[in-house]
């Protein structure tokens, strides 16, 4: 049963979605204010949290900080419908996905089931050695771990799909629609900067290659790719 944290401060809003969730066979806690839902985050017994942004305390962004230095949880943002500036705040702070409000509980529903199956370890012992290897970088589906030169990087569970589907392509451009519905689960809206969000936090923590240049490359109007050394 995958434990699921919901914070917001709306108590109807969050019984309600507790109800549904729990109908739907997760294990649901609620903290009703971000201070008490980073504590709870931070304890590390849940496989992902919902986070609003606008709460008392600490608002979303706040605790989102706060879980992002010791935590890379699954974490999908509750934003205000039509708020650009939230949604790429907390993309570029560390969320994975975010969820306009108001949403419906299966909307929510299916977008943390489709970041708990791509966030989720594979065990399959026969593809623990499996690495992908481009220059520098170095990629562990399996451990879902990256790598730079030796050093590890800490991505959050979006970027390491986001980057694994890249590196799967390596030489070759991956449009945005393909990168958001293998890496996301979800087809763009319009006007959706998700992708280039991800992309430009992927960029700055994996830094360049030996020879000075970026390992992922924006194609005008196309998307992006991994450049094959």
């Amino acid at each position: 049963m995958h434990k699921i944290l919901l914070i917001d401060d709306d108590i109807a809003l969050t019984e309600m979605l507790e109800q549904y969730l729990v109908t739907e066979g997760f294990d649901v806690t609620v903290a009703n204010d971000g201070q008490t839902g980073a504590q709870y985050a931070l304890a590390g017994q849940f496989d992902l949290t919902v986070l609003d942004v606008m709460m008392p305390k600490l608002n979303g962004i706040e605790t989102l900080c706060l879980i992002r230095q010791a935590s890379h949880i699954p974490v999908i943002m509750l934003t205000a419908k039509g708020d650009e500036s939230e949604r790429v705040m907390g993309l570029e702070s560390g969320a994975d996905d975010y969820v306009p409000k108001p949403c419906t509980p299966r909307e929510l529903l299916a977008r943390i089931r489709a970041l708990l199956r791509r966030s989720k370890i594979t065990k399959d012992g026969s593809q623990l050695a499996l690495q992908i290897i481009i220059g520098g970088l170095t990629i562990t589906p399996a451990q879902r771990r990256v790598e730079v030169a030796g050093k590890a990087i800490n991505l959050t569970s979006t970027e390491f799909n986001l980057l694994e589907v890249l590196a799967k392509n390596a030489g070759h451009v991956v449009c945005k629609e393909d990168l958001a519905l293998q890496a996301m689960g979800r087809t763009l809206v319009r006007f959706d900067r998700s992708v280039d969000v991800h992309m430009s936090s992927i960029r700055q923590k994996i830094g360049t290659s030996a020879n000075g240049s970026d390992y992922i490359q924006t194609v005008y109007r196309m998307g992006y790719q991994l450049i094959r050394e």
